[in-house]
């Protein structure tokens, strides 16, 4: 069930890569560190910015690890002994090709799955990365999540497959900013978007789309949020918000963005989905708002033709 979490991003360029031992050595001992100071800030899910173990090595493509090894198991131990989600970002080799992708680990340190860039550049395609074909949403124990990588951000068919079923989170994993570009997304799939930034300024965006904090020299960006929440459109919605605190009180949450007529409706506990409050009050989400609408208009169509 979705529910309160820690959030957490590092954004950073790490100053070792792992193309040498040594170099990989004092690369994941500095993982460690940022591991080890995100989960005393209470962090329940750690985002690294993409390619993270390849951004200082002279060759980025060169330096790809294979899938099944490389940093992964000194992540995945980690997972297992800070009891933390991980989504570690690199370029990695299988036996189809290279990809550029984003690992989520559970607690447990075992791979839930890989998100491979929709959207490599040009130049990354040419150096032979392959692109990935579809974004999946995985399964926490706080919600889904999704990720999307760097260049993916430009292209609004990842938002389509998206759309009609959004995660709870995404994670934005980048060698680029992003800037009102993941305000966008965050308005339009409505969900929580946090950024992982090989630089600075790493942000978390809300639902509403309104910047909720950003990383500059800390690096480490956690924050706590809920996930339990939807946002809907104010049509045949808003007026309904009494009746709804008369039942349940300030359990409920509302966030009003007026300048796009929109609304968050969030419920604090584990006892209840948001959506069964949806339900009960006969709201529309604003998927299905705007499908309504879409119906309604294709059939006026076809009434006029």
């Amino acid at each position: 069930m979705r529910r309160e979490v820690t959030l957490a991003s590092i954004s950073h360029r790490p100053p070792y890569g792992c193309h040498t031992p040594d170099a990989r050595e004092a690369f994941l001992k500095e993982t460690d560190r940022w591991l080890r100071r995100a989960k005393n800030m209470g962090a329940e899910i750690v985002a690294f910015p993409e390619i993270y173990p390849q951004i200082a090595a002279p060759d980025h493509y060169a330096a790809a690890e294979p899938h099944d090894g490389g940093t992964l198991p000194a992540i995945q131990a980690l997972c297992r002994e800070l009891d933390l989600y991980v989504i570690w970002p690199r370029y990695e080799s299988r036996p189809t090709g290279l990809y550029n992708t984003a690992i989520l680990i559970g607690r447990d340190g075992e791979v839930i799955g890989r998100y491979d860039k929709m959207f490599p550049t040009l130049g990354e395609m040419e150096k032979g990365v392959r692109p990935g074909t579809s974004c999946p949403r995985f399964e926490t124990d706080f919600g889904r999540v999704s990720m999307a990588i760097c260049f993916d951000l430009n292209f609004i068919e990842i938002r389509d497959e998206l759309r009609a079923d959004p995660p709870d989170v995404l994670f934005f994993c980048s060698l680029y900013r992003g800037g009102v570009q993941l305000q966008e997304w965050a308005i339009d799939l409505g969900c929580h978007v946090m950024s992982a930034i090989g630089t600075e300024l790493g942000r978390l965006v809300d639902p509403g789309g309104q910047v909720l904090k950003l990383s500059t020299y800390e690096t480490l960006l956690a924050a706590r949020v809920n996930t339990n929440k939807r946002q809907l459109h104010m049509d045949f919605n808003w007026h309904k918000m009494d009746d709804m605190l008369a039942r349940y009180g300030s359990k409920l949450t509302f966030e009003y963005y007026t300048p796009e007529a929109r609304f968050v409706i969030g419920y604090q506990g584990t006892d209840r989905d948001v959506d069964e409050i949806l339900a009960e009050f006969d709201l529309l989400p604003i998927q299905e708002y705007w499908a309504r609408v879409r119906r309604t208009r294709a059939e006026k169509l076809a009434q006029a033709s």
